[in-house]
């Protein structure tokens, strides 16, 4: 159902993605990453190391490293996948959020909530995006008004 393929986002060492390999209709399963799970305050260790980048929050008090193909699904504002976290199973649980075609790239927000479109920290214009925010904190922007883009990084939250 996926594979993992070069991706033409970003510019990074690997450019790596998740491509769906046949359609997958909205709502389907796409994929179940186990978790390995740490204490936050051993992130300080991880953060040393190219890890970093790969890593989700697991609740309050944890991060998480993805097996499988979680780690390597890229960002979207404009995501065709959406992530569940499985606290019983232990796993991130992976749905397609609108139907995908096959060679399409999974895509996933980072924010976690498919149209939250607040800056992530490894988006050349981060900085821009803060002060955008910053000043429309009053709800009056609308989203549309903030570029929509897809990046190239392993890595969420």
């Amino acid at each position: 159902m996926i594979e993992v393929k070069q991706s033409k986002l970003g510019d990074g060492e690997f450019n790596r993605g998740v491509f769906a390999t046949v359609d997958i209709p909205k709502g389907q399963l796409i994929h179940q990453a186990p978790v390995v799970p740490y204490p936050n305050e051993d992130h300080e260790h991880v953060e040393k190391t190219i890890l970093e980048d790969y890593v989700f929050e697991y609740g309050a008090n944890h991060t998480a490293i993805l097996l499988g193909y979680g780690s390597l699904i890229n960002h979207s504002y404009e995501p065709n996948a959406t992530y569940d976290i499985n606290f019983e199973n232990h796993t991130f649980d992976f749905y397609a959020y609108t139907d995908i075609k096959a060679g399409e790239e999974v895509l996933i927000n980072y924010n976690g909530e498919e149209d939250n479109m607040d800056p992530l920290w490894f988006l050349d214009d981060y900085e821009e995006r803060m002060r955008e925010l910053n000043e429309t904190s009053d709800g009056e922007e609308d989203a549309d008004d903030i570029e929509s883009d897809s990046q190239d990084t392993d890595s969420s939250k």
